[in-house]
């Protein structure tokens, strides 16, 4: 236990910062699990807006924000590309067909 007045002051500091720092990182990380686990915009956008929240407070590093949000980016948009492919492969019957010449040859 500290002895002088600002170490214990400090302390009631360090205390409060603590658990403000433990929160944020919580949010934090619950965003980025709903990401991976449901790739969609809706919650990419959550997940930008608490990794940015976090750097602004200095709970994590701005480097480790921006990779995390890259790979983030790059996971939703594979996801979604795969959602588009399903749509649009084309059918058998939907497969381009050739062009009959309307020309007789003699």
């Amino acid at each position: 236990m500290p002895i002088l007045r600002h170490a214990i002051k400090k302390l009631r500091v360090d205390a409060r910062r603590t658990q403000v720092n433990k929160r944020v990182r919580t949010i934090t990380k619950k965003a980025v699990k709903s990401v991976r686990t449901d790739p969609s915009q809706e919650s990419l956008k959550q997940a930008f807006s608490a990794l940015d929240r976090a750097a602004k407070k200095r709970v994590i590093h701005e480097g480790k924000v921006n990779r995390l949000k890259s790979r983030l980016s790059l996971l939703v948009a594979k996801s979604e590309e795969g959602k588009q492919e399903k749509v649009e492969k084309p059918t058998k019957s939907g497969a381009k067909q050739k062009k009959v010449s309307s020309k007789k040859s003699k």
